[in-house]
């Protein structure tokens, strides 16, 4: 009779009698197990038994059904920790015997699922063990040599591994670094316009340079400096996007350029990104040299490509975007004007004579990421600050960042932060909880008024502005030193008309940034002395609040900061009000 029992993962029933003889009672203990313990205790017992054999062909089919039973196993309980931890151990070390291709894909299979497990790291945190692991993925660096692995399917394995035991132990971080493993990853990669490797291959080399990169900063800097890391992905970035040059500052697709970039390439071009993104994170943004600054224009013109073509998908294209941001915001200032570089061709926005699809694409993204509303610090932050530096270095992006975002005051009477025009959705992160992003959007806005204080109220008002003019000791008003063209006269006739009448004294209150009516004077028909009274009483209270640690009193500074006023200065103050109160009744009894 055949014998046959079901996977618990999959349904197709694994036939016994198509196994040699002395693997069948083996294979029988294994399926005696019901199918939802048959990863437990005693099926680990049972493998680990079977390698300790050493018997190849064995080891090989009892690792194909642990491999199957546990390939969707992503937590492990406690109590096989001892079971794998010495599987672990027995599997390196068989991984170092000469075995065939097929045997050592199914060992690294078996070695990726248990580095799931972090407390069962321990073997594969060695030198020797990482060594090993990394000769199979053909990136172990000796003697200034790669030793070729020439199966794929071993390399793609080995490379899984390592980067699920690199994410997972700082050991073996500190090791690859020992190791040089960086160095056989960039030698391969180096490598890849002459051999025609997978695109998985490709893909877990990038993945396992990004956590290299963004885990270890000696890495970091050995791969951007020593192995001149940043030339060497921005041709690597140009090969998968598949572009050509059309000037020294602008690229084009070599195919369609309406078509998508295909999901392989978009994949490989995102960790490129990620990558980059890890080893220009210290660059300097201010000073740069010159054969510096050729470097990060060409790459900014990858990237602007980048920002105008579309990935397979909204989500794809939408991730694909929000890396190359990211990356731009890495960039020298100067070297930004490579968005505005292109020549102006039929169908593109021109604005004084500049070509700003680019820009006009960040601003559409900063919408979108403005209308989902979550995780706004680290999907905001960085648009914003890109957006905010470019146009405080280029006066045609900030003059149409300007017309796109705050154009000439037509709205005075609804508050700034009411309405679903970009200007609202900024005023009203103006003050957001998050300090960070109150912080870029306000600067954003502060810039695009070319940092005057009076227009930034014009447009925010008086108390969304607050924070910002505090931050930067202008309560009192005035203007930074910044490099601005002449103000120009930008009020509209409905702000016109209403600015000269009302009471502030205009109708228009600068604190809520709306008009708003006349308000009765609550002190109208009381006598002096009864407004004393009032006012004493407003600064008991204010006094007692202070005292109580409720509120901390603020007075304006020479400098126009807000600096702290003691309880000694509220003594000093309210001394002097009643003073001043008994001085004037004296001279009344007087009178």
């Amino acid at each position: 009779m055949q014998l046959s029992v079901l996977s618990c993962v999959t349904t197709r029933p694994l036939r016994i009698c198509n196994y040699p003889a002395r693997l069948q009672s083996l294979l029988l203990r294994l399926t005696a197990l019901q199918p939802t313990s048959i990863c437990g205790a005693m099926a680990l017992r049972t493998v680990l038994e079977t390698v300790e054999s050493g018997e190849q062909d064995t080891i090989l089919k009892v690792l194909q059904i642990y491999n199957q039973e546990k390939s969707q196993c992503f937590t492990f309980e406690d109590e096989g920790q001892e079971e794998r931890k010495k599987l672990a151990a027995l599997l390196i070390k068989f991984l170092e015997r000469v075995l065939q291709p097929s045997c050592q894909v199914t060992c690294l299979e078996s070695i990726r699922i248990l580095s799931r497990d972090k407390s069962c790291l321990g073997p594969f945190t060695t030198m020797e063990g990482l060594k090993t692991l990394a000769r199979h993925a053909g990136i172990d660096y000796a003697e200034e040599q790669i030793l070729e692995v020439p199966d794929l399917d071993v390399i793609l394995e080995a490379l899984k591994c390592l980067c699920n035991i690199v994410f997972s132990s700082p050991r073996a971080q500190e090791l690859t670094s020992e190791a040089r493993l960086v160095v056989g990853l960039t030698d391969r990669i180096k490598l890849y316009n002459e051999r025609n490797l997978p695109h998985d291959v490709k893909f877990f080399d990038l993945r396992l340079l990004f956590l290299l990169t963004a885990l270890r900063v000696d890495i970091r800097q050995q791969f951007a400096q020593e192995l001149r890391g940043i030339g060497l992905m921005t041709d690597t970035l140009e090969l998968t996007l598949g572009v050509k040059w059309l000037d020294p500052h602008e690229v084009a697709a070599e195919g369609n350029p309406s078509l998508p970039l295909p999901r392989q390439e978009a994949e490989r071009a995102m960790e490129i990104l990620k990558v980059l993104f890890n080893i220009t994170f210290d660059t300097n943004k201010r000073e740069v040299d010159e054969e510096d600054a050729a470097l990060y224009r060409r790459l900014g013109a990858l990237l602007r490509h980048c920002l105008m073509i579309s990935a397979d998908g909204e989500d794809r294209t939408e991730e694909f975007h929000s890396h190359t941001v990211n990356l731009l915001g890495n960039l020298p200032l100067k070297c930004l004007d490579v968005l505005l570089s292109p020549k102006v061709h039929p169908g593109s926005l021109e604005y004084m004579g500049v070509n700003m699809d680019a820009v006009n694409v960040l601003l559409d993204f900063l919408d979108r990421r403005l209308d989902r509303g979550h995780k706004l610090k680290e999907s905001l932050t960085p648009v914003l600050s890109l957006l905010t530096e470019s146009a405080r270095v280029h006066r045609q992006t900030r003059k149409f960042l300007k017309a796109k975002v705050l154009p000439p005051l037509r709205d005075v009477k609804n508050r700034p932060e009411v309405g679903n025009l970009l200007r609202n959705k900024l005023v009203r992160l103006m003050t957001h909880i998050d300090t960070d992003v109150k912080h870029c959007a306000a600067e954003f806005l502060f810039v695009l008024c070319k940092e005057s204080v009076s227009r930034f109220v014009k447009y925010t008002g008086y108390g969304n502005a607050a924070g910002l003019l505090a931050a930067r000791g202008l309560m009192a008003g005035g203007r930074t030193e910044g490099e601005y063209s002449e103000d120009e006269d930008t009020d509209t006739e409905e702000y016109k008309e209403a600015k000269p009448k009302g009471a502030y004294p205009f109708s228009i209150n600068p604190i809520t940034g709306r008009v708003e009516e006349k308000l009765p004077n609550p002190m109208e028909g009381m006598t002096d002395e009864q407004k004393e009274v009032e006012a004493m009483k407003l600064v008991n209270m204010f006094d007692k609040l202070s005292r109580q640690h409720v509120i901390q009193p603020m007075g304006m500074g020479s400098d126009g900061n807000l600096t702290s006023l003691n309880l000694t200065s509220m003594d000093e103050a309210v001394h002097q009000i009643a003073e001043e109160r008994l001085s004037s009744d004296s001279d009344l009894e007087l009178d």
